[in-house]
């Protein structure tokens, strides 16, 4: 087995390739060790010191790691994690896991506009977030301003208020004009 690795625009983020499917539907935010229970494979990357978050996507893994650790450091243990995963037949997900990750429901009124805004973000936003080694989700709209998830890479990226500002942001007010403004909700 032969697991890739490509770095992120967040350098405290690395995006590790396997070579198969990690997820087949949706993705999976593990911010902390505790929210961890239902991934064996999220557990054992934990396991290594110096791991502050995991983010499964289709076909990549994303780990986070704490300041004080160097890559070069973790990086070797990470890969054997991941390898001796695969190669062990065990899932990457457990019985009682939860639905894949997506988009908040919303009720009420603007529901066009929140199809519109989540349509856009499935087609032109994600696709190119996950090539980063993240995810953003739709969380609310009120009163104009869209509120959106960051996950993965892209949370706690250095960048990440410039993708939403000048980026999403801008791609959403084009489209929709009832959109003023895109914020970041935490976790």
């Amino acid at each position: 087995m032969f697991i890739q690795t490509e770095s992120t625009p967040n350098p405290a983020t690395l995006k590790f390739l396997p070579g198969q499917a990690v997820l087949e539907t949706g993705t999976a935010d593990f911010p902390t060790p505790e929210a961890s229970s239902s991934s064996p494979l999220a557990q054992r990357l934990f396991a290594v010191s110096g791991v502050k978050a995991v983010f499964f996507g289709n076909d990549f893994v994303t780990v986070t790691k704490s300041d004080e650790v160097a890559w070069d450091h973790i990086k070797p243990a990470l890969l054997g994690a991941i390898m001796e995963h695969f190669q062990s037949g065990d899932a990457v997900m457990t019985g009682e896991a939860e639905a894949p990750a997506g988009h908040a429901a919303h009720e009420g009124p603007d529901g066009e506009i929140v199809n519109q805004i989540k349509e856009l973000l499935d087609t032109r936003v994600r696709p190119a977030v996950a090539q980063d080694g993240g995810d953003i989700t739709f969380h609310g709209f009120e009163r104009g301003v869209v509120y959106l998830h960051m996950q993965g890479a892209c949370a706690g990226c250095p960048s990440s208020t410039l993708t939403l500002k000048m980026g999403i942001e801008n791609l959403l007010r084009h489209y929709i004009p009832e959109v003023l403004e895109v914020r970041p909700v935490a976790a």
